[in-house]
């Protein structure tokens, strides 16, 4: 039973997963928009949100602590001089979810997840 189990497994061993979860919170930082399916949508939204918060603070472990996360530095050095100095006043909620519909191949719900 998964009751009080948290996140989703995607049908994926623990790796994969991990690489999965990296590969989107990459390109959504790097494009700013992008189209996934619901499902993984929700589920980088807390990462990227968590990301965002830690890289306010633009110190060097604040940086250290992105790219234990996220190991691109590409993505850690966007993320505290392009995107963390337009949330300064923020306290949270970076992102919106949009639903677009099924996709017409297998029915999967997709989203557009994108920074707000």
């Amino acid at each position: 039973m998964r009751h009080r189990k948290k996140g989703r497994k995607f049908g994926r061993v623990r790796k994969v997963r991990v690489a999965l979860m990296r590969s989107l919170l990459r390109a959504l930082i790097l494009k700013e928009k992008i189209k996934t399916t619901e499902a993984k949508a929700k589920e980088i939204r807390p990462k990227v949100e968590q990301l965002v918060t830690k890289a306010k603070d633009k110190s060097l472990a604040a940086r250290r602590g992105i790219l234990s996360i996220l190991p691109d530095n590409s993505c850690a050095k966007k993320l505290q001089t392009v995107l963390a100095p337009k949330y300064l006043d923020r306290r949270g909620g970076y992102t919106r979810i949009i639903k677009l519909g099924a996709r017409p191949s297998d029915r999967a719900p997709m989203a557009l997840i994108e920074f707000v």
